[in-house]
């Protein structure tokens, strides 16, 4: 990694700070940084890093909108517009001239102006050094003056265009001193800490977590061979993961064929392969829901205590996968029961004063909070979790006002509210299992594990995993505080908190 590389979650933070600076306005009303000079960023690295994902990602955050284009789809017409021939008098003279209509690019950005109501955004641009050769000069004349054609992109939206060095795709070209001096360029590099952070976030199956833990190496390599090119990205390692977690549910075995359709390096794939086969025969060896749930384990103690290093390191991420489920689902539902908080809250405050029943109330928020749903969707900043924890908010709200219509309550509102701290007590259920869980993992690998370097590791990664940071922050564990004090990380404590500041407590839930 060079001196001026950044990874992918450096240049995620960067690009964040400088579309809050773009955006940034002054008294007036105007941007602080002219238009014209907000240079478009020039993202430049290996392929299937997550140059794509962070878009996805910032858009989520920021609350923007977010239009993406693989520019090597398109041609000069889809992207300069039709020509149309025009009437036009100049002075005592008429004549015919040629006009363009607007890009498909430019209008897809007003649409989304339209269908949200949100006026910033990114746009995205993917493969921008592999454009065609006609449409090459319309590209840089595009990164110079964010026009296309004559028709200019809304002031809001700042362009973020991405594209492979040519070590890594042919058919990439170089950009000229006059264009890249108009841009502002960040080079990527890949990084397995911290695409790590980002998998534990997305739960990836935790045999491909403990077999990169084992063999880094392995997690992003191209060679040239003689029948092309052998490779593996962090894109394939994320999008087997999900082939692996929805197989394993129907039972059917998974081979070193299947793996290499993911991992397309032979080597890499029959070696993790093998180590596939060999995670799910420690699946099989330590029942690690029994020892979640406290059972006497004594021989399962043993047999850890004396395992070599790999075998340690591969039941510690057996046990890292199972809690980080758990507490992506706690994590979840609080976020759940934030929006039906927050429903709740305006329905009693309109209940009081607008002459309505509660179940019509009930029916408006759960309305209003479909649409904000649907914004997000359209507007493109809508992440899979954030869109299941809608769904199940609606489906809650939906099944309260239906309570509500069937039982015909004379204090409608203490009803809701009763309904609604059921839910809260399953949530402080869920909660204290998974905790009591936690406390029973570090009981286990203290006994197992006493004194040897894969307690640090175990640690180490429960904060790693934002779930796991947020869980033990929010619902505490003295096991976990204890070693993090003894292993010398009394520093990650201050993370933890740091990473719940926006995050809304359950605690006030039942404060309605």
């Amino acid at each position: 990694m060079s001196q001026f590389e950044m990874t992918i979650k450096e240049a995620k933070e960067e690009i964040i700070h400088t579309l809050r600076a773009y955006r940034m306005k002054n008294e007036l009303g105007q941007y602080k940084i002219p238009v014209e000079k907000q240079r478009p960023i020039l993202l430049m690295g290996p392929p299937g890093i997550g140059k794509t994902a962070i878009m996805e990602q910032i858009a989520a955050e920021e609350g923007i909108a977010l239009v993406s284009y693989t520019i090597t789809h398109h041609t000069r017409q889809s992207a300069v517009g039709l020509p149309v021939i025009r009437e036009k008098k100049f002075g005592d003279m008429t004549c015919s001239a040629t006009e363009y209509t607007m890009s498909e690019i430019v209008a897809a950005l007003y649409e989304k102006i339209e269908q949200t109501g949100i006026s910033e955004g990114i746009l995205f641009l993917d493969e921008i050094n592999c454009v065609s050769e006609t449409l090459a000069p319309t590209m840089l004349q595009f990164l110079q003056y964010k026009t296309f054609g004559v028709h200019r992109i809304p002031a809001g939206f700042m362009i973020v265009a991405a594209g492979n060095p040519p070590e890594y795709n042919k058919s990439a070209r170089d950009f000229d001193i006059a264009t890249l001096d108009r841009l502002k360029r960040i080079d990527t590099t890949w990084d397995y800490s911290a695409w790590k952070e980002y998998a534990y976030a997305e739960g990836v199956h935790p045999a491909i977590l403990s077999y990169l833990d084992i063999k880094k190496e392995n997690f992003y390599q191209v060679h040239a061979a003689l029948n092309g090119e052998d490779f593996v990205t962090a894109r394939g390692w994320e999008d087997l993961s999900r082939f692996l977690l929805v197989r394993e549910t129907m039972g059917v075995p998974v081979t070193a064929a299947t793996i290499h359709q993911y991992i397309q390096h032979p080597e890499i794939a029959r070696d993790f392969s093998s180590y596939y086969d060999l995670f799910q025969k420690y699946r099989q060896k330590y029942d690690i829901p029994a020892i979640l749930d406290g059972e006497e384990q004594e021989e399962a103690a043993k047999r850890l205590g004396n395992s070599p290093f790999d075998e340690a390191v591969s039941v510690l991420g057996l046990f890292l996968g199972r809690l980080g489920e758990e507490f992506s689902l706690v994590c979840s539902r609080d976020q759940t029961l934030s929006l039906i908080y927050e429903a709740l809250q305006r329905l009693k405050g309109m209940l009081a004063s607008c002459g309505r029943t509660a179940a019509e109330l009930l029916q408006d928020e759960y309305d209003r909070l479909d649409q904000r749903r649907e914004t997000e969707k359209i507007a493109g900043g809508l992440t899979e979790e954030r869109e299941k924890q809608y769904l199940a908010a609606l489906s809650e709200l939906a099944s309260f006002r239906k309570a509500l219509l069937s039982e015909q309550p004379e204090e409608e509102f203490s009803f809701i509210k009763a309904q609604f701290e059921t839910a809260v007590s399953g949530y402080d259920k869920q909660a204290e299992e998974a905790r009591g869980h936690l406390t029973n993992a570090f009981l286990f690998l203290e006994k197992a594990l006493d004194g040897r370097q894969e307690m640090v590791l175990f640690v180490t990664e429960l904060t790693l995993n934002p779930h796991a940071s947020w869980f033990v922050a929010e619902h505490g564990c003295d096991k976990f505080f204890e070693y993090n004090k003894e292993l010398l990380l009394e520093e990650k404590k201050s993370q933890l908190k740091k990473e719940v500041q926006t995050l809304q407590s359950v605690h006030r839930f039942s404060r309605i």
